[in-house]
């Protein structure tokens, strides 16, 4: 394998703002044609669970109009491929295209494996012609094992942008079931992980696949979002715009924000750096919490 001469350029690409990533089959033609129109921040294509076997290989040919398809209103596009090393290679030799932000790598568990595709992918680039490292990698952590490599794989490769556990596969690794319980450690590390390396931490605790609870899901994800979560992956259309609502800053947030950072202004040219605001000490913690919620708010 060819050693990754990855440009320094390419490894402080900005961070994306994924509030909301959309799984959609990509051989399921009906889905892919209304997928721009859900609001998703990105859109998944999918090569790997929600495709069956005899049907991958149609799925990979039409997967460049698909890319254009899904990104038709500004989504990113990402593709999840598969774990198998026969199945990964032709889902790398059709996804890496002009167009695809970033690959999902499902049931990721080590540093290695990052790098040996992250080597596999800047060899398509070449060849292609495309810019050297500007696909990213969203991880899948998805085995009891990965959580003891999770700092090494976060920090792998400089394509590594986000990190997300999956619950259903994690659960069904340890055999148990994909419950607050068992999650909540495991999710918690991810973050940890992710943080530490730069990278958005991506997920809620509990279960992507329970669908008849909204009350429910909507709780979840403003729990992940105070906890630290960045975002949350989606399998249906109508969990998408309570990811965005609640990974988003409210408008009392926003206002929070904004008077900590006038107050801040104000105690700079007095040379303070720590003021009193409506009772509450502020200090530089407290003020890079403000620029942060106000980075995650709508552009103006």
């Amino acid at each position: 394998m060819i050693k990754d001469t990855f440009p320094a350029v390419e490894s402080t690409m900005s961070v994306p703002r994924w509030r909301s990533l959309l799984f959609v089959p990509a051989h399921v033609s009906r889905f892919v044609g209304t997928a721009h129109e859900r609001g998703a921040d990105g859109v998944i294509l999918d090569l790997e669970d929600s495709v069956p076997q005899d049907q991958k290989g149609e799925a990979r040919k039409q997967l460049p109009e698909c890319v254009a398809k899904v990104a038709r209103n500004g989504a990113s596009v990402l593709v999840r491929v598969n774990r198998g090393l026969r199945a990964l290679a032709a889902d790398l030799d059709a996804a890496v295209m002009a167009g695809v932000h970033a690959l999902v790598l499902p049931k990721t568990d080590s540093a290695d494996w990052v790098s040996e595709i992250a080597n596999a992918v800047s060899e398509l680039e070449q060849e292609r012609d495309l810019p050297l490292g500007r696909i990213r990698f969203l991880a899948q952590i998805e085995t009891p094992g990965a959580l003891h490599r999770l700092a090494a794989i976060a920090s792998a490769h400089p394509r590594m942008v986000a990190m997300a556990l999956g619950p259903e596969d994690f659960g069904a690794a340890v055999g148990g079931a994909p419950e607050f319980d068992l999650l909540l450690t495991p999710n918690l590390s991810v973050l940890f992980a992710a943080r530490a390396a730069g990278l958005l931490p991506l997920g809620f605790v509990g279960s992507i696949g329970d669908l008849s609870d909204t009350d429910k899901l909507r709780e979840a994800a403003v729990r992940a979002r105070r906890l630290g979560f960045a975002g949350a992956l989606a399998i249906h259309p109508t969990q998408v715009a309570i990811f965005n609502e609640a990974f988003s800053p409210s408008d009392q947030e926003l206002e929070w924000a904004h008077k900590v950072l006038a107050a801040e202004n104000d105690a700079s040219t007095q040379g303070r750096g720590a003021f009193a605001l409506d009772g509450k000490m502020v200090d530089a913690p407290v003020i890079r919490r403000a620029r942060e919620i106000i980075a995650m708010g709508p552009k103006a």
